[in-house]
C-alpha cells in the first residue's frame, strides 16, 4: 500500500534517493476546460497543510491533474470515489519541488481529492465535482476492440490472482495456527506474490488495503495493527535491538487465530469484491496504465529499499510480484499503444526487459535471496533501473486514452 518513506538504513536512504531523482512526468498539455476534444488539465499544489485545486470542477472525459508537491515531504494525490474510500485514480511517490501528472477518465458524479503530505494519514480531502459534458470521449473501432480485450484480459487476470492468493492465505492460516511456524514461514512470501501484482486493485477498495497490509512503521496513533505485516513480525521475531529496545513479545495463541482468521476473511472478501460485476465495470484502460505505475512507485518506496517486509527481509518476492503486475497492465496495452505511441513501445520493452534482467541476478531456487544479502552497489543499480522504467511508464495512460 501507500507508504511514508522511512529510511531504515543506509541501503534504504540510498534506493530511495535514487528512484525519487528526476521524478517529473509529462503528460500533453491539457486546457482548462476539455473543450475541443482535448483532456480538462487542473493543476493541485500541495503543501504540508493545503491542497489547492485550480478548480473544484471539472467535465467528464478525460482529466489531467498536474501535482506540485510545494511542501517538504513527499506526498501523492487522489481521486476518490463518493464514498470516500474507493480510490478512482492516484498518483504517488511525488517529491519536494517536484510535479508529476495523473491522467483518468471520469465520469459524471460526485468525488473527492486528497493530497497525502507524508503519504500517511486521510489526507486532505475536499469535495470534487464531474459535470456532464455531453461528450462522448468512448473509443471506437479497432481501438475500442482493442481496449475492451485489454480490459476484459485485466479482469480475467485479477480474478485469477485473487483465487490462488485465498488458496495459498488457507494453507498459510492453517499452519500458524496450528503453530506449524516452519510451514508457514515457507508459505509466506510465495502467497504473498499473488497480493502484491495487483496491489492497485487491493488498494482501490480502500478500507481492505490497510486491514490486510499495513507495515507497523505506518500505524497511525490508535490504529490497530492487523494483517500480513502483523503475522510476518510474529515468525520472524525481532531481537530486542531490532525491537525499538523491548523484548518482543510473541502473540498468544488467541491472538494468532483472531489475527489470522481476520486475515483469511479478509482475503475472501478481497476475491468476492473483484468477481463482482461492478468490480468488472469499473476497470478502465486508465486504471490499468495508472495501475502499472502504481506498481513501480511501491517498488520504488518499499521494496527496493527493503522497507516492506522488514522481519523476513523477502523484498525481492515482492519486488517481482509489482514487476509482473505492472508487466501484465503493460502487456494488455501494447497492442493500443504500438499504433498511437510506437517509440514508447520500445522504450517500454527494452526497460522491462533491462530491469528484468537485473532482477534475475538475485534469484536462488524458485525465490530469491534475502533483502539484506544485496551490497550497496546492488540496491543502486536495481534503483537506477526502477527509475528508468518509471519515467516512460507514467506516460503510459496519457498514451492509450488521450
Amino acid at each position: 500500500m501507500s507508504r511514508a518513506s522511512r529510511a531504515v538504513g543506509p541501503l534504504a536512504a540510498l534506493a530511495l534517493m535514487t528512484a525519487l531523482a528526476g521524478c517529473v512526468d509529462n503528460a500533453p498539455a491539457a486546457d482548462s476546460s476539455g473543450t475541443a476534444g482535448g483532456p480538462a488539465g487542473l493543476t493541485v499544489e500541495s503543501t504540508a497543510s493545503a491542497c489547492t485545486l485550480s478548480a473544484s470542477t471539472a467535465p467528464s472525459g478525460n482529466l489531467v491533474f498536474t501535482v506540485t508537491n510545494a511542501g517538504s515531504d513527499v506526498t501523492e494525490f487522489y481521486l476518490l470515489a463518493e464514498d470516500g474510500l474507493r480510490i478512482v485514480a492516484e498518483v504517488e511517490n511525488i517529491g519536494p519541488g517536484l510535479s508529476r501528472d495523473l491522467v483518468t477518465v471520469a465520469k459524471p458524479g460526485d468525488y473527492f481529492t486528497a493530497c497525502k503530505p507524508g503519504m500517511v494519514g486521510d489526507g486532505i480531502r475536499a469535495p470534487f465535482t464531474v459535470t456532464d459534458s455531453g461528450a462522448d470521449v468512448a473509443p471506437t473501432g479497432e481501438l475500442a476492440d482493442q481496449i475492451t480485450a485489454a480490459t476484459t484480459g485485466y479482469v480475467a487476470y485479477v480474478k485469477d490472482q485473487t483465487e490462488q492468493l485465498l488458496t495459498g492465505t488457507e494453507a498459510f492460516v492453517t499452519a500458524y495456527k496450528s503453530g506449524d511456524d516452519e510451514a508457514a514461514r515457507d508459505l509466506y512470501a510465495p502467497t504473498r506474490v499473488h497480493w502484491e501484482r495487483i496491489e492497485p486493485v487491493a488498494e482501490s477498495f480502500g478500507d481492505l488495503d490497510p486491514r490486510m497490509d499495513l507495515r507497523q512503521a505506518d500505524l497511525a496513533e490508535g490504529e490497530e495493527w492487523t494483517g500480513w505485516h502483523l503475522l510476518e513480525k510474529d515468525l520472524w521475531q525481532p531481537t530486542a535491538a531490532a525491537n525499538g529496545g523491548e523484548e518482543y513479545v510473541p502473540l498468544t495463541q488467541e491472538q494468532r487465530d483472531t489475527y489470522a482468521d481476520q486475515l483469511l476473511a479478509d482475503t475472501r472478501d478481497l476475491m468476492d469484491r473483484t468477481h463482482s460485476a461492478e468490480f468488472a465495470a469499473e476497470i478502465s484502460a486508465d486504471a490499468i496504465g495508472n495501475g502499472a505505475k502504481g506498481l513501480l512507485d511501491e517498488v520504488a518506496t518499499g521494496k527496493v529499499t527493503g522497507e516492506e517486509e522488514i522481519w523476513s527481509h523477502t523484498d525481492l518476492w515482492d519486488f517481482q510480484a509489482n514487476l509482473d503486475g505492472a508487466r501484465v497492465a503493460y502487456d494488455g496495452l501494447r497492442d493500443v499503444t504500438v499504433v498511437k505511441d510506437p517509440a514508447l513501445v520500445e522504450q517500454l520493452d527494452t526497460r522491462f526487459a533491462e530491469l528484468q534482467g537485473l532482477l534475475d541476478q538475485h534469484r536462488a531456487g524458485d525465490g530469491f535471496v534475502a533483502y539484506t544479502e544485496l551490497d550497496t552497489d546492488e540496491v543502486k543499480e536495481l534503483s537506477v533501473a526502477v527509475d528508468a522504467l518509471s519515467e516512460p511508464l507514467s506516460r503510459l495512460t496519457a498514451a492509450v486514452v488521450l
